[in-house]
């Protein structure tokens, strides 16, 4: 299957870092350009097994499921329903202390797995994936990254 990975380093500790990747409501929105709404639909707490309803800012709907949710080293999601081109979508996410120039901090790496449907448009479909949702990954793990330092953000936690 089909992946996209990015990563960054941020000036947090890992707990914070993990944190503000699972804040929601407004401040979700601050941050996070590629979700227009998203609310958890059977917890009020992110755990294994809670499911979220996501939409898209260019309007693609999917509900995911944890996997594994292990604060604050790292977090991983499926799909249970989503866009039609998609015959399967995961993502992960991780968090592992990391110094940069003498700084503590964490390294985040961000990873998409994904196949397409119809399996006879692969040829096509994937190539366009890999850079849509390379874009997408990319754009999402630098908002991500300067909410790692937004006052309003870290204050929320």
């Amino acid at each position: 299957m089909p992946q996209v990975t990015a990563e960054v380093w941020v000036p947090v500790e890992p707990d914070v870092a993990f944190a503000v990747s699972q804040t929601t409501g407004e401040v979700r929105m601050r941050w996070d350009p590629f979700i227009r709404e998203q609310h958890l639909i059977d917890a009020d707490v992110p755990a294994k097994g809670v499911r979220t309803h996501t939409r898209a800012r260019v309007g693609p709907r999917m509900v995911s499921e944890y996997v594994s949710y292990r604060p604050p080293t790292s977090v991983g999601m499926t799909m249970v329903t989503g866009p039609w081109f998609f015959a399967s979508f995961g993502g992960g996410w991780r968090f592992v202390p990391a110094e940069k120039d003498g700084r503590a901090g964490t390294r985040a790496v961000w990873k998409y797995t994904y196949s397409v449907r119809p399996s006879w448009l692969r040829f096509i479909a994937e190539p366009i994936g890999q850079w849509l949702l390379g874009r997408e990954i990319r754009a999402r793990i630098a908002a991500w990254a300067r909410a790692c330092e937004d006052p309003v953000v870290l204050d929320s936690l």
